[in-house]
């Protein structure tokens, strides 16, 4: 476990290291949870959403219409980890 120096202004800057472990990149957010004694737990913040957020998400983007044979291709490929 490292040591952290806060600053005047109440920063603390953290090591790659701990963000690279903690799966945290460049402009990401962190949650922080207060628990008891002065303690706090940390971890990367991780958008939680549902799929009506994603619904129509890219209506309007293209004119191609894809057919459920070439949406259920596309999904097997991806999920085999092919491009």
């Amino acid at each position: 476990m490292g040591i952290l120096t806060v600053t005047v202004r109440g920063q603390v800057t953290f090591r790659k290291g701990v963000l690279r472990h903690l799966g945290i990149k460049p402009g990401e957010k962190i949650e922080l949870d207060l628990l008891p004694d002065g303690r706090a737990e940390m971890r990367a913040a991780r958008p939680t959403g549902a799929i009506e957020d994603f619904l129509g998400l890219l209506a309007g983007k293209t004119k191609k219409v894809a057919t459920l044979e070439e949406i259920d291709e596309a999904a097997i490929t991806g999920w085999a980890g092919e491009k």
